[in-house]
């Protein structure tokens, strides 16, 4: 029986997905659980492996192309079975050709010249041919990301030589070819004439953004709660417990902040919560999602049970999901399930901001840059490490005085830290 591979649906907000590159082209015989193709979706690079065996007998989407979920994009089966109806129903201008060969067996010799006829114009209709020739002889190995980096550059694969295994050129390639061609380059002027503009398509992951951003901001009534909080113990207890074992994995404010925001949470369950359908829905697991800024966009890699985890075991999740996040290998239940996210800017000097809250979330907090300045303590003014906090709420099932409560417990926590090790 004939394999339809259709483009997966790997996230809730997932509506297309972006063929990258045919692994396999036309004619080439599959195993069930060998990589057809390179998928870039709203979050991550995937490579799509085939669910059946059989010969790759019709590629329809070409390289490049968006493709909306659900969609068939190619066919698997065996030589002599019979896949008119599939490409019928996919590529209407395909089917013609298809459907020539029913009426050739048929008694009457009369039909046959006028349904034969129309297929070789027919045959000129080729949407997805683009796809194979990609794959044909000329094609030259390269991982999705190589690809795209040289599509952007304008650079033609067959210049470079491959560093991966069998010769595949890997995104080092990409960096090490643009950084001798800046070399050469030096002082080059621009040419006379060049425009001073670029026009370039949204990345997948943008237009997600884009698309999520107005379903926020629109229908989510946002308010906003600022606190300041003392960080000079939070910083203490962070320099203390790295101290204790060089080889163990390095504690950042960040780690902490997710830790407290967990335990914050626990204590007012209220915000961990979400508006769905007119009702509120209350998360009994505490799953916090941390913003990653990537080159083309932002995605929130989650760390689930927040507050069953010590600190070490939240820095460590955190590394693992970050460079897997920027390395576009994130699975599909990494960023997904959340309850709660946290946006830190502090690392770009960043002082004080406002964030947007996912709409399958009711709160976001924004974390700033720790700044050292004035401070009245015991009736001195002393120096002292102080950080703004920001909570966006949605006040459809948040009210102003519960944001400010989750706020003042977040900051009695960082202020008094030693309780995350409890």
């Amino acid at each position: 029986m004939p394999v339809q591979v259709l483009m997966p649906k790997l996230s809730d907000a997932m509506e297309e997905g972006r063929l990258l590159q045919w692994l396999k082209k036309e004619g080439d015989r599959v195993q069930g659980g060998d990589i057809l193709a390179s998928i870039e979706t709203d979050k991550a690079e995937i490579e799509l492996e085939a669910f059946g065996a059989g010969v790759l007998r019709k590629i329809l989407a070409a390289e490049g192309e968006s493709v909306p979920v659900g969609k068939l994009i190619a066919i698997i089966a065996e030589p002599d079975e019979d896949i008119s109806a599939l490409v019928g129903g996919a590529a209407p201008a395909a089917a013609p050709k298809a459907e020539a060969k029913p009426p050739a067996p048929a008694a009457a010799a009369a039909p046959a010249p006028a349904v034969a006829p129309p297929a070789p114009p027919k045959v000129e209709a080729k949407p997805p041919a683009p796809a194979a020739p990609a794959a044909e002889p000329g094609w030259i190995p390269a991982s999705p990301i190589a690809r795209r980096m040289a599509k952007d550059a304008g650079i033609d694969l067959a210049q470079l030589t491959g560093s991966g295994p069998g010769g595949r050129i890997l995104e080092r390639d990409i960096e090490a070819f643009l950084g001798a061609k800046a070399q050469q380059k030096g002082g080059a002027e621009v040419p006379a004439g060049e425009r001073e503009f670029e026009d370039k398509d949204l990345s997948t992951i943008r237009k997600t953004i884009a698309t999520r951003m107005i379903q926020s901001k629109a229908p989510i009534p946002h308010f906003t709660v600022t606190v300041e909080a003392d960080m000079g113990e939070a910083q203490h207890l962070r320099s203390s417990l790295n101290a204790v074992d060089p080889d163990a994995e390095k504690l950042s404010i960040n780690h902490i902040l997710i830790k407290a925001v967990a335990l914050a949470l626990k204590r007012n369950p209220s915000i961990n919560a979400a508006y769905l359908d007119g009702k509120v829905r209350l998360f009994r697991k505490i799953h916090i999602g941390v913003a990653v800024a990537l080159p083309d966009g932002l995605i929130v890699p989650v760390i689930r049970d927040c507050d069953r985890k010590s600190l070490g075991e939240i820095a460590r999740e955190a590394r693992g999901l970050i460079e897997r996040a920027r390395n576009k290998k994130l699975r599909p239940e990494e960023y997904s399930g959340g309850t709660f996210a946290v946006s830190n800017l502090g690392m770009y000097d960043v002082v004080e901001f406002t964030a947007v809250i996912d709409p399958a979330h009711g709160a976001i907090l924004a974390v700033g840059k720790i700044e050292e300045k004035p401070a009245v303590v015991g009736g001195q003014i002393a120096i002292r490490q102080r950080l703004l906090l920001t909570g966006s709420f949605d006040h459809r099932i948040i009210d102003g005085a519960m944001g400010a409560q989750f706020l003042q417990e977040l900051k009695k926590i960082l202020e008094n830290p030693v309780q995350l090790l409890l």
